[in-house]
Order: C-alpha cells, then sequence, then structure tokens
C-alpha cells in the first residue's frame, strides 16, 4: 500500500509533480504515466471493446489522497469530469485519519444467475424435484468453469424461488457462484445457460431468461469510520449532519440525492478501474429500496465520545480480471496505483471512497451549502471554457461567488471587461 496517503500541497501541485508524487508514494516508475497519455488508447485499442467506434473519449483521472484503509494507507484513483468530488473525499479521509480511518470487510463474491422457468404445470412440486438434484445441476455447472473450481469459485449453492407475476407463476432457478476476482457477468450467464437444458426438465417447463442479476445481495462490502468531532467542526456540525441524514433515511426524494453523493466517491472509483458502473449502480440502488422503500444506503450515528460514525454496506460486483480491467492501459495503471490484491480489497477500497464522498457532502450541506466549495471548481471550468488564463480565472472566480451568478454568459461578460479594461 501507499507508504503515506498524506501528499501535502497535493492539490496545488503541476501535473508533473503529481505523478512524481504519486509515484514515490507508491513506489511505482514515473513510466507508469506514460500510458495514460491520450495516444496511448487508440480507436483501434477501443474497438475491442464496444462496436461502431470511432474515437475515444477522456476523462479527468485523479487519486484521493489521505486514506487509510484497514491500517494501511493508501491513494484511491478516481475518474470523474465532476468538480469537488476527489477533493471532497480527500477531505473526508483526512478527518477520519485521526480516529484510523476506515475499517471495511466483505462477504464472499459470490453472484447470482438465473433461470426462469415457464409453462410449469406444478410449480411447487416442479421446485422441489430441482432442490432434490442440485448436486447434479451444481456439477454440471462447474463443468462449464473448471478453472474457476481451480481456484475456490464456482457454484457454492442453488436456491429455487416461485414468484406471482399477472398471468404466470414462474419457477426461478438461482445458482450461487463465487467467481473470486472476475466481476463474474460472463461466467455466470455462461453457467445458466449450459444447465438451463437439464433445469427445464426436471421441472417440467421451458427455459426463458438465462442471465446474471445485478441485485448482487450476495456480494456485500462494508465501510466504517469516525470522524472527528473537532475537525467537522464541532458538535452543532455533526448534529446537522445527522438531521441530513435522517431525512435521507425518511424521505426518498432526499434519499436519491444522498445516494447519488455516495455514487459519486463509488462510480469514480468503479470507472478508473475499468469496472461495470451500470453493473455497481443497479445493485446500490435496488440495495437502497428496503420494505419497498427507497432510502438511504449509509447510516451515521453519534458515538459516547462525541465523534461521528459513519457506516456504508452495499452490493460491489468489480473485478480485476475481463473486461477493461486489462485492455484499457488507464484502468491498468489505476490499479497499480490502487495496490490492491483482490477483487474484495477493491470492493472495500470502493465502499469506503463512496462513505468519505458522503460525509463530505452531507457536511457541505450542513454548513456553507453546497454552492461555494462546488460552483467554485464550476467557476474555474467555466473561465477556462471562455478561454481565461490563469490571472483572469482568479478574478473571474472570485467575482462569480462574489454575485453567486455561475453562468457563462456572466464569464464571458467578467472577461471582456477586464481585456478592454474596464472596471466594475
Amino acid at each position: 500500500m501507499a507508504e503515506n496517503s498524506r501528499i501535502a500541497d497535493f492539490r496545488n501541485m503541476s501535473v508533473a509533480e503529481r505523478r512524481n508524487a504519486v509515484a514515490d508514494t507508491t513506489g511505482l516508475g514515473t513510466e507508469l504515466f506514460e500510458q495514460l497519455d491520450s495516444n496511448s488508447f487508440t480507436p483501434e485499442d477501443a474497438a475491442d471493446l464496444s462496436e461502431n467506434i470511432f474515437g475515444v473519449f477522456s476523462l479527468p483521472l485523479g487519486v484521493a489522497t489521505n486514506f487509510t484503509i484497514n491500517g494501511s494507507d493508501a491513494l484511491v484513483p478516481m475518474a470523474t469530469e465532476e468538480a469537488s468530488v476527489i477533493a471532497a473525499a480527500s477531505n473526508a479521509a483526512r478527518m477520519a485519519r485521526p480516529k484510523g480511518g476506515f475499517f471495511t470487510s466483505s462477504t464472499e463474491p459470490v453472484m447470482q444467475a438465473q433461470i426462469q422457468l415457464i409453462n410449469v404445470a406444478d410449480p411447487q412440486a416442479a421446485r422441489t424435484r430441482v432442490l432434490e438434484r442440485q448436486a447434479e445441476i451444481i456439477d454440471l455447472a462447474n463443468a462449464q468453469d473448471p478453472k474457476l473450481v481451480e481456484v475456490g469459485g464456482g457454484v457454492k449453492g442453488l436456491e429455487v424461488r416461485l414468484v406471482e407475476a399477472r398471468t404466470s407463476t414462474y419457477v426461478l432457478v438461482h445458482l450461487l457462484v463465487d467467481v473470486r476476482d472476475a466481476m463474474g457477468a460472463n461466467a455466470v450467464n455462461t453457467m445458466a445457460e449450459a444447465v438451463s437444458g437439464t433445469v427445464a426438465a426436471i421441472a417440467g417447463g421451458d427455459a426463458l431468461l438465462r442471465i446474471l442479476t445485478n441485485k448482487a445481495d450476495r456480494r456485500l462490502s462494508r465501510a466504517r469510520a469516525t470522524f472527528d468531532k473537532d475537525l467537522l467542526g464541532g458538535e452543532e456540525v455533526i448534529d446537522n449532519i445527522l438531521h441530513a441524514y435522517e431525512l435521507a433515511a425518511a424521505d426518498p426524494y432526499r434519499a436519491a440525492t444522498h445516494n447519488k453523493g455516495i455514487m459519486n466517491g463509488i462510480s469514480a472509483v468503479v470507472l478508473a478501474t475499468g469496472n461495470d458502473t451500470r453493473a455497481v449502480e443497479a445493485g446500490a440502488h435496488s440495495h437502497a429500496v428496503v420494505d419497498g422503500r427507497y432510502t438511504s444506503l449509509s447510516t451515521f450515528e453519534k458515538n459516547a465520545d462525541g465523534d461521528l460514525v459513519g457506516t456504508l454496506e452495499m452490493p460491489m460486483p468489480v473485478g480485476l480480471v475481463g473486461g477493461a480491467t486489462k485492455v484499457h492501459p488507464a484502468a491498468r495503471a489505476a490499479l497499480q496505483i490502487a495496490e490492491v490484491a483482490s477483487a474484495q480489497d477493491l470492493a472495500e477500497m470502493i465502499v469506503a471512497a463512496g462513505l468519505a464522498q458522503n460525509l463530505a457532502a452531507l457536511r457541505v450541506l450542513a454548513t456553507e451549502g453546497v454552492q461555494r466549495g462546488h460552483m467554485s471548481l464550476h467557476a474555474k471550468n467555466l473561465a477556462a471554457s471562455a478561454g481565461a488564463n490563469a490571472e483572469e480565472t482568479a478574478i473571474i472566480v472570485d467575482r462569480l461567488i462574489e454575485e453567486r451568478a455561475f453562468r457563462f454568459d456572466r464569464v464571458q461578460s467578467i472577461l471582456d471587461e477586464l481585456r478592454s479594461g474596464v472596471s466594475r
């Protein structure tokens, strides 16, 4: 892991200086960053990942600093176009450092494949027949991926559910597959297709859908952190954060934006490491539905010392093998920087980043409001879009913050004033 994720003045360094700092902190050579330059991933490379390719699309790639995870420092790679996300996660991680940082854990990396059986005359009896022969079905599924079984993975169980739909009772057979260091979609889909004929014959019906579910509730990762009350700003700030959290827990309108804040951190790390953001997001939001009500993914409490304790538990189906994790040069570099040894390590890092981002957003909302910090970065982007130089940008940002007018037309107007010598 990183020697020390607390890199002084990191945000004010040049890109070259940041590269040197990351290389020094991780012990990786600066040649790692050569694969991040714009010409290292060509449209020809991208053609292996998608269809109808005519180019490639780049996003800002950075690292969140200050993270301590299970006693070891780490730099967390994040790819995002949204201003303030990386800075906010880094700041929240700083506030957790005095109390030990983030403590994480995971379940085994179990994904599920569903086989939908239709036209079953006796669903209850069919369920029992399938369970009677589950050993045979599991053996057949595992025969599709002997390498996965060899490394300790494979089908670990089978469940059968009856789902009452509008016109039918469907028999759904779930294969519970330990996919080890893969995200697992290809493995579980292959297994489901291979056993579907046998399962349908046993049930006396027809197999229709044979595909994984992105409700990956057997593959959970957890993060916990204690945030120092003094660094947060004191008792009143903590009480306001708790009010903000409790509203998210009670109201789906607030919960949607609250959880989006969590996903700002999570999706940035998932994307940076070449994993499937849509699968992770689908699993996250389905997990946020409890007893038919959409609620907060995270929890916050005040401990006996008056510090704020945050926890986050959610599905995290990510891998280190397959897909863009090995093909995309930026994803390979991000994984080297993250220094994770397994998919579970990566999942836990991602959930820690989500909790940090969540806390940072709540603290801003409970104090100065979201616009000041977030929009100052947005103002810089607007100024850059208008062609402002560094000196002009500093003036424009100050003016926009003072006026609370974060609009491109106002940026152009201020820039015209500056260049014509007209004062306010």
